[in-house]
């Protein structure tokens, strides 16, 4: 791919940007994760412990799917990499840290993919960087 003067081909510049928007989606789909199942609770609680105060309530809320919080959590810090290495990339400062973050970027899929494909493709911008 032809490079312009300043030797940047844009290909790094792609991949940050996608690894960033990759992050995006995956910090905003765990905090989804997080904050629905407890939000649902708390509804639950507030909403039908007044005309029911039987026991058979207790019963009912944990059938909310608490694995969701176990798995936004961890979508949520990878997002977070991802972002953190996207704004590595576009900087050009450190290429280990552009490479995990666009790794971290994988559970959106294509993005993740292309993001790790153009970042690694760019190696060398971060070594001519020096």
């Amino acid at each position: 791919m032809a490079s312009n003067g300043n030797k940047r081909s844009g290909l790094l510049t792609a991949g940050g940007i996608l690894s960033i928007i990759g992050g995006a989606f995956e910090v905003i789909g765990g905090v989804i994760m997080v904050v629905l199942p407890m939000g649902i609770r708390i509804l639950l609680r507030l909403a039908l412990l007044p005309l029911h105060p039987g026991g058979w309530l207790e019963r009912i809320i944990p059938v909310i799917p608490f694995w969701l919080i176990i798995v936004g959590v961890p979508l949520i810090v990878l997002g977070i990499i991802a972002i953190v290495g996207g704004i590595s990339a576009l900087r050009r400062k450190n290429f280990g840290l552009s490479l995990a973050g666009a790794i971290c970027a994988l559970p959106t899929k294509i993005l993740g993919v292309l993001a790790i494909i153009f970042v690694s493709l760019s190696k060398k911008e971060f070594e001519a960087g020096k």
